[in-house]
């Protein structure tokens, strides 16, 4: 019965394993630590700085997700924060491949195209557009080994499509926010309800 008089109360909150945003996040990140053991200096601080980006944009989904059942701002501010970590990520992935001569993925290319009709969401799928793009490219005497090239921009497009998914996630809580209040005015309401 307490159960039952609180449910309107809060809002759902967790599940966040389900968000393709936090499921690509955490992508990211998985493939993040592995790129910088392989081809970031080890004395470098951009290996800390690209891995705690990517942790950050794994994490902050996660928590945003626990805060929504009590403060729809927090939970808009730790998405936000979320898509500024993997924002910060994709500025240090877009440097590799310019500080080496290489250079970023257009809408027009292949390669582009391909991965975005591949709809890469997951490890597996990714190492096999890798294993693909590396077969079809006769890339020769490169100053970085190719195959960071082929990471660095799908990693790219990951992101983008994390942030497309974050994006959407903060206009829709946004919109619930505006039709239902949030949790003081909810909480506000319902003593006044009690009291009755």
């Amino acid at each position: 019965m307490c159960t039952e008089k609180y449910r309107g109360l809060l809002l759902p909150s967790g599940g966040y394993r389900r968000l393709k945003s936090f499921q690509l996040a955490q992508l990211v990140y998985d493939i993040t630590v592995r790129f910088v053991e392989l081809y970031i200096p080890q004395d470098s601080r951009t290996r800390d700085q690209m891995i705690q980006a990517a942790r950050s944009g794994v994490q902050n989904i996660a928590e945003g997700s626990v805060d929504a059942a009590t403060s729809t701002k927090l939970e808009l501010n730790l998405y936000n924060v979320a898509r500024a970590s993997l924002e910060e990520l994709k500025l240090d992935y877009q440097d590799y491949l310019r500080q080496h001569g290489e250079k970023l993925w257009n809408k027009e290319e292949f390669l582009y195209k391909e991965f975005v009709r591949c709809r890469v969401s997951c490890k597996r799928e990714f190492k096999d557009f890798i294993a693909l793009a590396e077969q079809q490219s006769s890339v020769n005497l490169r100053t970085v080994p190719y195959k960071s090239v082929l990471v660095a921009n799908g990693v790219i497009l990951l992101i983008d499509t994390a942030s497309y998914f974050l994006r959407r996630q903060i206009q829709r809580k946004a919109n619930m926010f505006l039709e239902n209040g949030g949790f003081a005015e909810r909480m506000y309401n319902m003593r006044n309800q009690s009291k009755k």
